[in-house]
């Protein structure tokens, strides 16, 4: 597939501190990526500077085989909503709209409609006035309506609740479906986006520690839990990503796939086998690249 976004050797320094170290990455037209990591990890950096909001210290940024900053030409063609998103003091939602719908050539006024509805979204009263899940429905709304060939939402949902939340995830899916565009979705509520994305891409200290298709991700790991001297025998000489034990019982989670022979072996054994969540796995894969990270670079990328 032909790639829309391609970065290489990416990094950005703020004084002392690297946000990014050397990022590379590719990212095919056509898929719902999930752009997952923990708080300060370097997703909102990344985005930052794809969508020409920030400026790389090094490397090479191409986004439609373009560099974007001062680029229309590409900028007309991505949408990105961030949690943090400013308007001007006077402005309503109403404005909001009205002006993403003059910048992005793909604008859907019906489906914007829809939404506005479906968030109940007060149309006249300033944004400056709206409730934090409020202001979090006009991203969304613009990010789906813009219907850009590319959208980064950077957890611009975090002030909706459940419900809003699911109102977005099923509208998303579904104009998704209809209107295929790349949509990458930086979020840590992994668990709730984990049935969204097909592609998941993990950055943790500024570094890209995982960049694969979600079924492969979840095949990648599995939990054995038996008597401890059984489950630590059947570890030994695998990648373990982290062991927990309760008097006798011990629970393990190793990296690497099984066969279909392996796991009939684990089972005869008298031990159990647990499916690891998609959280769970980059919880752990999060964990073990901290811990193996030299004490030096922890403090200049914390």
């Amino acid at each position: 597939m032909t790639a829309v976004i391609e970065v290489q050797h990416l990094t950005k320094r703020y004084k002392e501190k690297r946000a990014l170290d050397d990022v590379s990455l590719r990212i095919e037209g056509g898929a719902i990526y999930g752009l997952l990591g923990r708080n300060g990890a370097g997703k909102t950096t990344l985005m930052s500077i794809l969508t020409a909001q920030n400026f790389e210290t090094s490397g090479t940024v191409r986004v439609f085989g373009e560099h974007p900053y001062e680029n229309a030409q590409v900028l007309n063609r991505v949408c990105f909503v961030r949690e943090s998103q400013k308007y001007p003091d006077d402005a309503t939602p109403r404005h909001a709209l009205a002006a993403a719908r003059l910048f992005f050539p793909n604008w859907s006024q019906e489906l914007a409609d829809e939404l506005v509805a479906q968030f109940q979204l007060p149309m006249k009263q300033r944004i400056k006035k709206l409730s934090r899940g409020q202001l979090s429905a006009v991203g969304v709304i613009i990010g789906l309506s813009s219907r850009a060939e590319i959208t980064f939402f950077d957890e611009p949902y975090l002030g909706l609740d459940a419900v809003a939340r699911q109102i977005f995830y099923d509208r998303l899916i579904e104009d998704y479906a209809e209107h295929p565009r790349t949509v990458i979705l930086s979020s840590h509520l992994i668990d709730e986006v984990a049935n969204l994305i097909e592609k998941v891409i993990v950055i943790d200290n500024g570094r890209i520690i995982l960049d694969e298709d979600t079924d492969a991700v979840r095949d990648r790991a599995v939990t054995v839990v038996g008597d401890a001297a059984r489950v630590d025998a059947w570890a030994d000489g695998r990648e373990v990503l982290h062991r927990e034990a309760l008097g006798r019982v011990a629970s393990v989670t190793v990296l690497g796939a099984l066969s279909a022979a392996e796991r009939a072996e684990v089972t005869a054994s008298g031990l159990d086998l647990a499916p690891v969540s998609l959280q769970q796995l980059i919880v752990r894969l999060t964990q073990k690249a901290g811990a193996a990270a030299p004490e030096t670079e922890k403090e200049e990328v914390r």
